[in-house]
């Protein structure tokens, strides 16, 4: 095999815009095509042509279907990219819905980054494949997808190029999942590009996420207030629902509206329903889904998909829960119930995912006493709390597991996905405690393999 490159053109020393161009003889792929967010130069970085020859890719390999590793994909295709692009089944299901909101925000005032056009034929070079199915993209270059346990359908990418094992990690599951099962092993990796979202930091409530989830259920309906989540429309709000689905049955907490305030969400829990998806579910799911095929509904849950209904729910008397987009509460309707119910000393702000630097959500959990939503000041008297265990990302024990179950055959490991202190703490923490040399490039920093 001849000379093996790989470069970084994001996802280095940051979170979002995950892309990676690996040129392994003649063959030039990309693993993932995200999209930059949370940022003062987003829009800016996005808009701007790829550092390389969209036409001259020969495919693209996608690791999951969260914005920051597919967004780009349609202008991947709007500057001459014709190649496949492979994922799993769900992934390319997911993608459509995500492209298709990402499509219309820019439309909405970020100037058009891609077309209805370009995402048609961004959808039609999908390839769904189905994990450890090995794919020869040329002589002596196979890969696989593997099981990661971050999102449905999210996978880990493994390249047999000539004989050496390249790692691409995506987004690692934080163990145990809800939903899904334990990410596949890989002791034979020679090279790993490993993401470090959490590579500082340690979840402190895995075991207690649902006990947690109850406790502020219970405090909101004896306030008589409201739980306000702010979700990710894909695994956060279907984990949740699963999880008060499960308390209403055993009557752990008390009967009250709970409402999905998202359209994006909604969308996403159709593909989690599917019936032909239960098999990527861990084994205890897949025989309630035999049971039970609606995993994501009950009796006192309602769906606003149109800004009616969207609006009605201001005139339903506390206590409710509102599950609304988005995750960080950088956009999306959960705003409109921030401004409104922030200022509410009996209800509760409950954040569960990962917050980026600067953003509203970051803001808040940083415990500020007032914000400005829609260019007006609101009062935080609300109760604001965390839940680290519905993290979809794994910590840094957990990071540190992955490497170490490689460590007999690694020769170098590319920290990336992570802000600076993250990424460099990670670096730092595999060459103390492993022993592995290991990097965490910076944009489009290239390395000879």
């Amino acid at each position: 095999m001849s000379k093996i490159s790989l470069s970084f053109y994001g996802g280095a020393r940051e979170v979002t815009g995950a892309c990676y161009l690996l040129e392994a003889g003649s063959r030039k792929l990309i693993v993932d095509c995200g999209m930059f967010q949370g940022c003062e130069d987003c829009d800016f970085r996005n808009h701007q042509p790829f550092p390389f020859d969209a036409a001259k890719i020969d495919a693209v390999i996608i690791t999951h279907a969260h914005i920051d590793h597919i967004g780009r994909l349609p202008k991947l295709v709007r500057e001459g990219f014709r190649g496949k692009i492979y994922s799993t089944a769900p992934t390319a299901d997911l993608a459509e819905i995500l492209l298709e909101d990402a499509m219309n925000f820019f439309k909405r005032g970020e100037g058009e980054l891609y077309s209805e056009a370009d995402l048609q034929q961004t959808l039609k070079l999908f390839q769904a494949i189905d994990y450890k199915e090995e794919v020869e993209l040329a002589k002596k270059i196979t890969f696989k997808l593997l099981e990661a346990g971050h999102i449905l359908g999210s996978a880990i990418v493994r390249f047999d190029i000539g004989g050496r094992i390249l790692v691409f990690s995506g987004d690692v599951g934080n163990q145990p999942s809800i939903l899904l099962p334990p990410r596949s092993s890989i002791p034979d990796a020679n090279l790993l590009v490993v993401e470090s979202t959490y590579g500082n930091k340690r979840h402190q409530h895995n075991a207690d996420r649902k006990l947690l989830l109850e406790r502020a259920i219970e405090d909101a309906a004896s306030r008589r207030g409201v739980l306000m989540l702010p979700v990710f429309a894909t695994e956060r709000t279907q984990e949740i629902l699963f999880e008060i689905n499960e308390m209403l049955q055993s009557k752990r907490v008390p009967a009250m509206p709970v409402f999905v305030d998202s359209p994006l969400a909604i969308k996403a829990t159709t593909v989690f329903s599917k019936a032909e998806y239960a098999r990527y579910y861990r084994e205890e799911i897949q025989k309630l889904c035999g049971a039970h095929p609606h995993l994501f509904a009950f009796k006192n849950l309602k769906f606003a998909l149109a800004v009616e209904e969207s609006k009605a729910i201001n005139e339903v008397k506390s206590p409710k829960v509102i599950l609304a987009g988005s995750g960080m509460s950088s956009g999306g309707r959960i705003l409109h119930h921030e401004k409104r119910y922030l200022p509410d000393p009996n209800s509760i702000l409950l954040i569960t995912g990962y917050q980026a630097a600067g953003s509203l959500g970051r803001r808040l959990l940083d415990h500020v006493r007032e914000v400005k939503i829609h260019g007006e000041s609101v009062s935080v008297r609300a109760d604001v709390r965390v839940i680290d265990g519905y993290s979809a990302h794994a910590d840094e024990e957990q990071l540190l597991e992955l490497v170490d179950e490689m460590r007999d055959n690694l020769e170098r490991v590319f920290v990336v996905q992570g802000e600076p202190a993250a990424s460099l703490g990670f670096q730092q923490a595999i060459m103390d405690r492993l022993g592995v040399e290991a990097v965490a490039p910076i944009y489009g920093e290239k390395f000879e393999l």
